[in-house]
């Protein structure tokens, strides 16, 4: 009579700490499950996601537009002949047809981008880091400093970004003999002095999430300076609320931009923008006689905006999984 086959004694599981993946691969056959970080899934959400592509397909036509216009057209934007004034569009030249002086529309739509784009990305990058950094501040640091960021917050918060827009330029007007770097930069200056709050204030909710949190609570254990939790744990964590804001916000200051420069206040001839465009273009009786000089700098900006904002909306949707 045989005795029973007694079973083996279970061992412990030992894993290398050293080398802590590459046992635990062995140990498994080899098979891994590798993890992703939230950019790795929201890339992957990305790619999936047609919005984003149509988005992205359109800001690269438009930054080439704004930074090679010369790609696109051999005129010069500035060149005009009354001759030609108010022409209707035609494939023998003038494809978007010429305005009251003679400018070829097609070619000031064109060059038109460099302006609208570079304010748009200049007042983002603006607000985006002025207000990103008051943000984090606030929030990790708290206390006084919280409440004192807060309340000088609340002061550029109360003011509307188009009618703090009009005092400052009404105020401090552009003539024909500004440069056109003066232009752009106090046109930037006051999009960001105006538009940083609102950043702020969500960079600000954004880390007082991550704060509490058991990775960032360790790091402090182990005796990690104050510079090393944000750079490294709290701000990679509290950033992508504030990219989805900033991309929508990117389209919204190139409309300002066009509204500032359609009332005259924010860039002035001979600069070229869409918003110039579009004032030269919105006189009255020029809608009827003449209306491809607002119809086509009208599309640029509207496809310019859209395509932000549609971004952003790709952007969030990816990086949230409650909308996965």
């Amino acid at each position: 009579m045989t005795e029973p086959l007694s079973a083996p004694m279970s061992q412990p599981d030992v894993v290398d700490q050293g080398t802590g993946p590459t046992a635990a691969a062995a140990a498994g056959g080899g098979n891994t499950v590798q993890g992703r970080s939230v950019w790795a899934d929201a890339w992957n959400e990305l790619r999936r996601n047609p919005l984003f592509w149509v988005s992205a397909v359109l800001i690269l036509f438009f930054v080439v537009m704004a930074v090679v216009p010369q790609l696109f057209t051999s005129t010069d934007p500035s060149f005009a002949d009354l001759n030609k004034a108010r022409q209707k569009p035609s494939l023998h030249g003038g494809f978007f047809g010429y305005d009251q002086q003679g400018y070829d529309v097609y070619a000031r739509t064109i060059y038109g981008a460099r302006a609208s784009i570079l304010i748009g990305l200049l007042a983002t990058l603006f607000t985006t880091l002025l207000g990103g950094l008051i943000g984090l501040l606030a929030g990790y640091i708290g206390g006084w400093l919280d409440a004192v960021l807060a309340r000088v917050g609340e002061i550029f918060f109360a003011l509307p970004l188009l009618l703090g827009g009009i005092l400052f330029l009404y105020t401090f007007p552009n003539d024909i003999s500004t440069p056109f770097i003066v232009q752009v930069v106090k046109v930037v200056f006051i999009l960001g002095i105006l538009g940083w709050p609102s950043i702020a204030r969500l960079m600000r909710s954004s880390v007082l999430q991550v704060k509490p949190n058991d990775y960032v609570q360790a790091a402090r254990a182990l005796g990690a300076t104050p510079g090393r939790i944000i750079f490294s744990h709290v701000l990679p964590n509290s950033l992508a609320p504030v990219i989805v804001v900033s991309t929508i916000n990117l389209g919204a200051f190139i409309a300002a931009e066009a509204t500032l420069s359609f009332l005259g206040i924010g860039l002035t001839p001979p600069a070229i923008s869409w918003g110039i465009a579009i004032s030269d273009g919105s006189g009255i009786g020029l809608i009827k006689v003449a209306p491809h000089m607002l119809l086509f700098p009208s599309i640029a900006l509207s496809l310019t905006v859209l395509a932000f904002i549609m971004l952003g909306d790709a952007v969030r949707d990816a990086l949230d999984p409650k909308l996965r």
